[in-house]
């Protein structure tokens, strides 16, 4: 009987769904099964195959580049930086990559399928080419195109010819995207550390050179120093010994937590007071303190600001705006990659603010629970402590390196700074590229005496940049001397952005030669009289001497004049400093 009623139950509910699809159908309410995204699985690159995979990577200058491979080969790795991408990398990007993508994809990835297929035509199969090689690129889950680069990498690899080819994300948060102790790629202490050295010894070798090179009396002399010295440090960083716990430390400590805590300290102290790397950049002022330069050349001074990729990389992908600036007779003032470093830490910093009175998973404990609220304030002020040590050791070891070079890079930009200048106009909680350091850096880079003009570079549609040249419009109604200039980058229209710079190089050659005037005015000498005074003391030629700034001056040669007027005070040249190493 039960059976028999059980059987009938099935019965009615199988006429009801019949039913119920029938008036859907009817009604247009039918379900459709939807096939959702789902990331396609990737070939691990594990420990064991580290010998014969070599690892790619750019998107930086080709100084920074050489000595990432001098840091990274000295860890075990095969590495090879990819060329600089040029306008038939974009093209085999658009061709195969999807429509709409920003100018770094295209860039980017047409380059790899481009580097890959040179790989191929030379006679590697391709076969060899996806097993023995992995790509490492930036990713991100910012509010624009850039969350997407993974997919689109895989997608042209895909139509390209190259399915299977890894690519491996390093994060903006949550580190390289790798798992398990057996990875490829190791985030371990000593991989930070090496990459941090050959980052902050290209920023400041980068600044150098853009200082340097507008003024060099012989054309070439300061290329073929920094050329010299590039070598040097790749060897050097190539060649570092690597740091660990005695052998009876680490018997007695062994694979536990003191242990790892104790290697950590060991490899991080010497770092903190090693000098092989500050006795190597001495050696490489020393080369630079021969070069002679005429520092009364009247040019005007150009920040570059805007997207992170656009306004670092030196080739077709900003329409070789820096080469071409130099040949406009401008001296350009570049952006280290060390000003965003410090700029994640400082957000991560606020976030930690804000987030005080919130538990782990993001909600307020009741207000009678003072345990839970006190416990949360002390969990952030313990996590801002330790992000305020790294903050002032990433600075100490960028001053280190910077007073082995006299100084004469630029310091970095102080976040705190940045952060005043830049909120009232756009919100320095706001996520994505930049966030406020475009907005901010525009004022501070004017204001302070610091440029003739701003000159922000970025991809075509980007968003984050976008928003922020809809807030300089507001900044450029309250400071009216400030020159600023947005240009979009893409893989067209080269010779349209050069006219609107030279344009706008215009006004800011007027503001160099009416900042000269002034100071002649002002100290009762004439550039005349600066390039008699460098004749008589060939020592403040060098390319390594310090010139100091003026209040008031922003050219290389207004702050020349003002310095020789006030060493003419002084009498006798008293002022003058040349490090024993240039000679």
């Amino acid at each position: 009987m039960a059976t028999q009623v059980t059987s009938t139950e099935e019965q009615i509910r199988q006429r009801l769904e019949e039913e119920r699809a029938r008036l859907e159908r009817e009604m247009g309410l039918e379900e459709k099964k939807v096939a959702h995204f789902t990331r396609p699985q990737e070939n691990a690159f594990t420990r064991d195959q580290r010998p014969h995979t070599t690892v790619l990577y750019g998107g930086l200058t080709w100084k920074h580049e050489r000595l990432i491979q001098g840091a990274l080969s000295g860890l075990g790795y095969l590495c090879q930086p990819m060329p600089v991408p040029d306008v038939a990398a974009f093209q085999l990007g658009k061709e195969y990559g999807n429509n709409g993508q920003c100018n770094p994809t295209y860039f980017t990835v047409g380059n790899l399928v481009q580097y890959l297929q040179k790989l191929e035509s030379d006679g590697m199969s391709r076969q060899d080419i996806i097993d023995k090689h992995i790509f490492i690129t930036a990713g991100a889950c910012g509010p624009c195109r850039f969350g997407m680069y993974e997919a689109e990498y895989r997608l042209a690899l895909r139509n390209s010819g190259f399915d299977g080819f890894r690519v491996i994300l390093f994060q903006q948060s949550g580190g390289l995207d790798q798992s398990g102790a057996e990875a490829g790629l190791e985030m371990n202490t000593d991989f930070f550390l090496a990459l941090l050295n050959a980052l902050n010894m290209g920023d400041l070798l980068n600044d150098l050179g853009y200082q340097t090179r507008p003024f060099e009396i012989e054309p070439g002399t300061v290329n073929t120093a920094l050329d010299d010295g590039m070598e040097r440090l790749h060897d050097i960083l190539r060649d570092k010994r690597k740091i660990s716990l005695s052998a009876p430390v680490a018997k007695l400590l062994g694979d536990t937590k003191v242990g790892d805590m104790a290697e950590k300290a060991r490899k991080f102290g010497d770092q903190l007071v090693t000098d092989d790397y500050t006795d190597a950049f001495r050696g490489v002022g020393s080369a630079l303190g021969e070069v002679r330069l005429d520092r009364t050349r009247v040019k005007p001074v150009v920040k570059i600001t805007g997207e992170f990729w656009a306004q670092t990389t030196e080739g077709d992908g900003n329409f070789n705006m820096f080469a071409f600036l130099e040949r406009e007779n401008a001296q350009v003032v570049v952006e280290p990659v060390g000003t965003w470093i410090m700029y994640m830490i400082h957000q991560a910093k606020q976030q930690n603010l804000d987030r005080r009175h919130t538990n782990e998973d993001e909600s307020m404990p009741a207000a009678w629970r003072l345990d839970r609220r006190m416990a949360n304030e002390l969990r952030a002020r313990r996590k801002n402590a330790k992000l305020t040590v790294a903050e002032a050791v990433f600075k100490r070891e960028w001053n280190r390196l910077r007073s082995a070079l006299n100084d004469i890079p630029h310091d970095l930009t102080d976040q705190y700074e940045l952060q005043r200048l830049g909120h009232p106009f756009y919100n320095s909680r706001a996520g994505g590229g930049e966030g406020h350091l475009e907005v901010a850096k525009n004022i501070y880079y004017s204001n302070k005496d610091l440029a003739h003009m701003v000159l922000s570079l970025k991809p075509f549609g980007c968003m984050p940049s976008t928003q922020s040249d809809g807030v300089q419009s507001a900044v450029i109604n309250q400071y009216r001397d400030m020159i600023y200039l947005p240009i979009e980058t893409s893989g067209e229209g080269e010779v349209n952005a050069h006219s609107r710079v030279q344009m706008a190089l215009g006004e800011a050659r007027v503001k160099a030669r009416q900042e000269i005037e002034r100071v002649e005015q002002q100290t009762g000498l004439t550039l005349d009289d600066a390039r008699e005074y460098q004749e008589a003391h060939p020592e403040v030629m060098s390319a390594m001497y310090k010139v100091p700034h003026t209040k008031g001056c922003i050219g290389t040669a207004a702050n020349f004049l003002a310095h020789v007027a006030d060493l003419h005070k002084q009498g006798s040249g008293s002022r003058i400093v040349v490090p024993a190493e240039v000679g």
